[in-house]
């Protein structure tokens, strides 16, 4: 998607609906991060599809690793910001892995089916999603269960954050 906050709203759904097996803010960081390729390519070779290798499920994979080795050495502020957030989880390097991979994945997902430059399967050539349905159902379909699970999202939140109980 070339506006990256669309990919917030699953992640903040999923995070809150699994928060105890999930670590939130790996999920929003990983959930956005394969855009920054999109926010390379606009900025300095614009004539170039803005979907290439960091969308692909293997390139992803690297990334994710990256990210989570990254997250892990920042859980300590993480920590923190959840903390002033009225939130708490317990972080491990495996619980950031597995999220962030998750992240990743389902940028690649849902950018899948709207973007027919995309090799999601790579080294396979091609893109097996984006002829699932006609191009305004897709894009409405997509874009609207993005901005729907962001508003479901920010009630779990707040409910969450008032609860007597938002230890984790």
């Amino acid at each position: 998607m070339p506006f990256t906050p669309f990919h917030l709203g699953p992640a903040l759904l999923t995070s809150f609906l699994f928060f105890q097996l999930l670590d939130l803010p790996s999920l929003l960081i990983t959930s956005i991060t394969p855009d920054i390729e999109g926010l390379y390519i606009i900025l300095f070779t614009p004539s170039v599809p803005h979907h290439g290798l960091i969308h692909t499920y293997l390139i992803a994979s690297i990334l994710a690793l990256i990210l989570a080795l990254v997250l892990y050495s920042l859980k300590g502020v993480t920590g923190k910001m959840m903390e002033k957030m009225g939130l708490f989880q317990l972080s491990s390097f495996p619980k950031i892995l597995y999220t962030s991979i998750l992240g990743t994945y389902s940028h690649i997902f849902f950018d899948s089916f709207l973007y027919p430059e995309m090799s999601p399967l790579y080294p396979l050539t091609g893109n097996p999603f984006v002829g699932v349905a006609s191009e305004y159902i897709r894009y409405v379909a997509i874009y609207g269960l993005c901005v729907f699970a962001f508003l479901i999202g920010l009630m779990f939140y707040f409910k969450k954050k008032t609860s007597p109980r938002a230890r984790v």
